[in-house]
């Protein structure tokens, strides 16, 4: 299983903490411990990425950030779960349009930890009317904090992955998806990557998409490529008019 080469690559020295991230990595206290430890063993900050960087999705991730249909505002877009990845700080950074980027994680270590690091690094974006910020979320809830129709593209690397692969995280991860369709814009996006193949993702979201007798969302799958052995792909969930009330 790919994560757990990932965690093992970051906490060789702790299998207990692998062996509890692997059955837990839907609980909110095992993420804290993990940033908590994980950035004890360093003298300076280090982002942690799971599968990979922004580099090797960049080319799914950017063309979405083209075209403004709300040119009076600005591109919304939330990574969930985003840990200590420089994802979202990237997007930031490299948008040509202004964009609000909003990076949510359940962990407040993730966060702070996050907070402290573009405050020391003073990343400049590309756009000077883009916006960054490191929120604690609970994404399982997101319509406690977005309104349907807000958010213009969602960017989840590896979070659904972690919940599925939980002992009790399969329920979480179909809410959260349902939660990501009910907040994206029609002509909005979620971004999924994972390295689930096609066979099984495909027929999980469908089935989680779907809402009674139609099916809520639109989906497509391209291959990211081969990263240290493993296969990726991207997922692209669009909702359809269906799930907006």
């Amino acid at each position: 299983m790919s994560s757990r080469r990932i965690f093992s690559a970051c906490v060789r020295h702790h299998s207990s903490l692998i062996r509890e991230l692997m059955e837990n990595m839907d609980k909110k206290a095992i993420w804290d411990r993990f940033y908590t430890e994980n950035s004890s063993r360093t003298p300076t900050f280090k982002n942690f990425e799971w599968f990979f960087g922004f580099d090797s999705v960049r080319e799914f991730i950017m063309p979405l950030l083209q075209t403004n249909s709300h040119p009076d505002s600005l591109l919304h877009v939330l990574d969930v779960g985003c840990g200590t990845s420089a994802l979202g700080p990237c997007i930031y950074r490299h948008s040509p349009l202004p964009v609000q980027i909003t990076c949510a994680d359940i962990s407040p270590i993730a966060v702070r930890l996050m907070q402290e690091h573009v405050r020391a690094e003073a990343i400049q974006p590309h756009n000077v009317s883009s916006q960054l910020e490191f929120v604690e979320l609970d994404c399982t809830h997101l319509h406690k904090h977005y309104g349907s129709s807000s958010v213009d593209l969602i960017v989840d690397k590896g979070t659904i992955d972690a919940l599925l692969r939980s002992k009790e995280g399969k329920g979480k991860a179909g809410l959260v998806l349902k939660q990501c369709l009910k907040v994206l814009r029609s002509s909005g996006s979620l971004l999924q990557f994972s390295d689930e193949d096609p066979d099984a993702r495909l027929l999980w979201l469908e089935t989680e998409a779907r809402e009674p007798g139609v099916m809520a969302a639109d989906v497509l799958v391209q291959e990211v490529g081969e990263l240290r052995g493993v296969c990726y792909y991207c997922y692209q969930v669009t909702p359809r008019c269906t799930v907006k009330q």
